[in-house]
């Protein structure tokens, strides 16, 4: 029985699907956008939404904290630098996973994991004059 055995196995043991969502992780926080399947794009908001959580706070001990599940000084330097402060305000659901249809080789359906662009309210007003 499986009870309470949350998460995807990818078909890899333990270290390795620990190694793919740091590399995930790392290459979201780097290009704010990737193409991957869509069951790794699912999997790896769990990994990465706490680490932007976290990052809205700025102390050394959160910047520790993300250094020891990501394991990049330049990956953690974006997450506190940009990334947390962008959504200081924001309660949650900071990425967005967009289905992209099959993947050419093996028909995988695959979907592209991006960072949620933050809209301010002078273009939410002007719509709303507008309308």
């Amino acid at each position: 029985m499986r009870h309470r055995k949350a998460g995807r196995k990818f078909n890899r043991n333990s270290p390795q699907r620990s190694a793919l969502k740091k590399g995930l992780a790392i290459s979201i926080i780097e290009h704010e956008s990737i193409k991957t399947t869509l069951a790794k794009a699912k999997e790896i908001r769990g990994f990465l939404e706490p680490l932007v959580t976290l990052a809205k706070e700025n102390t050394v001990a959160n910047q520790r904290l993300a250094y020891s599940r990501l394991q990049s000084k330049e990956a953690v330097a974006k997450l506190f630098d940009e990334l947390g402060p962008r959504f200081k305000d924001r309660p949650g659901g900071y990425l967005r996973v967009i289905k992209r249809g099959l993947r050419p080789g093996d028909k995988a359906p695959a979907a592209q994991v991006e960072f949620v662009k933050e809209e301010t309210a002078t273009e939410d007003s002007t719509t709303e004059e507008t309308a």
